[in-house]
C-alpha cells in the first residue's frame, strides 16, 4: 500500500521532483472539493519554488470554483491567524526549516487549526481519484463560476496587529536585539514588529534570494547569531526558521537558549503570575530529562506527548492548558495562538526580559541541569521500515537495559525527512555516545544509508 502523501505537517518533498506543479494543481482541486469553502487563503515562504507551487495550488483551487486570496510571503503562523480571524481555510507553501530545494504545502482549517487526520485522508482519496482520472477529468465550472485569485496587501498588517495583542500594550523601549530572519518569511515582518514596540533592532540573514533560506542561519544554525549578539553588544538575539514558526534565543554572552530553556522560563514566569493554566506545561518525549526535573522542583506538572506539534496541540486542548512546545523551539501559547509562532514567542521572551529587569543569562542560569543528550540522524531509504526492523529494536532494548534508570533511548522516523532520529540521554556522556554509535550502526546495517554527523 502506498504511504500517505501527508506527513506530520502537510505534504512535503523535493520541489519539482516529489512535489511537482502537477501534483500541487491536483492537490488544490482535491482540497477545494473536500473543504467546500467559498474562499481559500494561500501564502508562502521565500523558496525559489514557492511562486510556482503556490500558483499551481491556487489554480487548482480556482479550477473548482473557489476564490483564492493570495497573501504573499508571510510566516506560517500568519496563515493560521488569518484563517481564524477570517473564518476561511488556508494553505502555506513552505518546508519550514528544511533546505531550499525542499518544499511543502501545509493546511489550516477555518478555526486556524491543522486539518484533522480525517480531513487529510478525505483529501488524499479525492487527490488519488483526480490523478487516476487524468485522461478523463471530471467536469469543472466555467464562465463566471471559475474561482478568482486576488492579492491581499492588508494581510501582513493584520498579522502584525494580531501578534502585538499578545503584549497587551506593553512595550520594549530601548531593548537592543539582533534578529536572524533565516532569509525566510520573517525577513520583513519580524523587524517591523519589534521596531514598532520601541526595540533597537539589528538584523542578519534578512535578504532572501530564493536559495539561501535556512542556509547556515536561523534556528537550525544559531552560531552566526551568537557571534553577532556579542560583537554588537546586544541584550538579546532571536533566531527564526524559514517559515518563522520556531524560535531559538541567544543571551548577551552568546549562549543559546533552546526550546527546553524557553519553555522552562515561560512556565516559571506564568506560574509566578498565576497565569499557567493547570499549573502544567506540555512537552514531547524529546525534551531533556533535566527539564522535567526542573519543573518537578518548582511544582509544575509536565504532560509528555509524542514528537510533533500536532500531538502537543492535542494535549493542550484536551487539558485546557496554555503552554507547550518542543525542544526545537516550536512553542505554543494556546491562549494566544492556534499554532507555534516564532515571532509571538520572541515578543513574549523580550517582554519577559524587560519585565524582569535582568538578562536572559540571569533568568536562565541554573534553571535546568541538563542530562547529557546525544542526537543523531541516520539517512535511510524508507523511514517507514523502522517499525518492522526487529534487530534494531532488540538492540534498543539491550542498550536501555545497560543505561539503567538514569538514561533513556528514543528512536523514531522523521515525519519530514528520509532519516531515522536516534536520541540517547545518560548522566554518563561516554555511555550515551557509545549507545548512539551502537544503535546507529545497527540502523545503517538494517535500513541502509550513512549517518548525518
Amino acid at each position: 500500500m502506498r504511504r500517505s502523501r501527508f506527513g506530520t505537517d502537510g505534504v512535503r518533498g523535493v520541489a519539482n521532483v516529489d512535489l511537482t506543479a502537477e501534483l500541487a494543481l491536483a492537490l488544490g482541486r482535491a482540497t477545494a472539493r473536500v473543504m467546500g469553502a467559498p474562499e481559500f487563503l494561500v501564502g508562502r515562504d521565500t523558496r525559489l519554488s514557492g511562486p510556482m507551487l503556490q500558483d499551481a495550488f491556487s489554480a487548482g483551487v480556482a479550477t473548482e470554483g473557489t476564490d483564492v486570496v493570495d497573501v504573499g510571503v508571510l510566516p506560517t503562523p500568519a496563515l493560521a491567524l488569518l484563517a481564524r480571524s477570517r473564518r476561511r481555510p488556508a494553505a502555506v507553501v513552505s518546508a519550514s526549516h528544511n533546505p531550499f530545494a525542499d518544499n511543502g504545502i501545509k493546511f489550516f482549517s477555518a478555526l486556524g487549526a491543522k486539518f484533522p487526520v480525517e480531513t487529510e485522508q478525505a483529501i488524499e482519496r479525492q487527490l488519488d481519484a483526480l490523478l487516476e482520472a487524468a485522461d478523463h477529468p471530471p467536469p469543472r465550472p466555467g464562465g463566471a463560476a471559475v474561482g478568482a485569485i486576488t492579492p491581499d496587501e492588508r494581510a501582513a498588517d493584520e498579522y502584525r496587529q494580531g501578534v502585538l495583542r499578545g503584549l497587551k500594550g506593553r512595550r520594549l523601549d530601548g531593548l537592543h536585539v539582533v534578529i536572524d530572519c533565516a532569509n525566510g518569511a520573517a525577513s520583513r515582518v519580524a523587524p517591523e514588529v519589534f521596531r514598532s514596540l520601541g526595540a533597537r533592532v539589528e538584523t542578519i540573514f534578512d535578504a532572501p534570494d530564493g536559495t539561501n533560506i535556512n542556509d547556515g542561519c536561523g534556528s537550525t544554525h544559531p552560531e552566526p547569531l551568537a557571534r553577532a549578539v556579542v560583537e554588537r553588544g546586544a541584550s538579546l538575539g532571536l533566531a527564526f526558521d524559514g517559515d518563522a514558526d520556531r524560535l531559538l534565543a541567544v543571551d548577551h554572552r552568546g549562549e543559546v537558549a533552546d526550546g527546553d530553556t524557553l519553555l522552562a522560563l515561560f512556565a516559571v514566569d506564568l506560574a509566578a503570575r498565576g497565569l499557567l493554566a493547570g499549573n502544567t506545561v506540555v512537552v514531547t518525549v524529546m525534551s531533556n530529562l533535566g527539564f522535567r526535573l526542573a519543573m518537578e522542583d518548582r511544582g509544575i506538572a509536565v504532560v509528555e506527548t509524542p514528537v510533533g506539534d500536532r500531538a502537543v496541540l492535542e494535549a493542550l486542548d484536551a487539558g485546557d492548558y496554555h503552554l507547550g512546545g518542543e525542544q526545537s523551539g516550536h512553542i505554543v501559547f494556546r491562549h494566544l495562538s492556534t499554532t507555534g509562532d516564532g515571532i509571538l514567542t520572541g515578543l513574549l521572551l523580550a517582554d519577559l526580559v524587560v519585565r524582569s529587569g535582568v538578562s536572559l543569562a540571569v533568568s536562565a542560569g541554573g534553571l535546568i541541569e541538563r542530562v547529557p543528550q546525544i542526537l543523531r540522524n541516520v539517512a535511510v531509504g524508507d523511514p517507514g521500515h523502522l517499525e518492522g526492523a526487529s534487530e534494531v529494536w532488540e538492540t534498543v532494548k539491550e542498550v536501555e537495559a545497560g543505561l539503567g534508570p538514569t538514561g533513556r533511548v528514543l528512536l523514531r522516523p522523521s515525519g519530514t525527512e528520509p532519516v531515522i532520529r536516534v536520541m540517547v540521554e545518560s548522566r554518563d556522556p561516554a555511555a550515551a555516545e557509545a549507545a548512539v554509535e551502537r544503535i546507529t550502526t545497527v540502523v545503517e546495517a538494517s535500513l541502509g544509508g550513512p549517518a548525518e554527523r
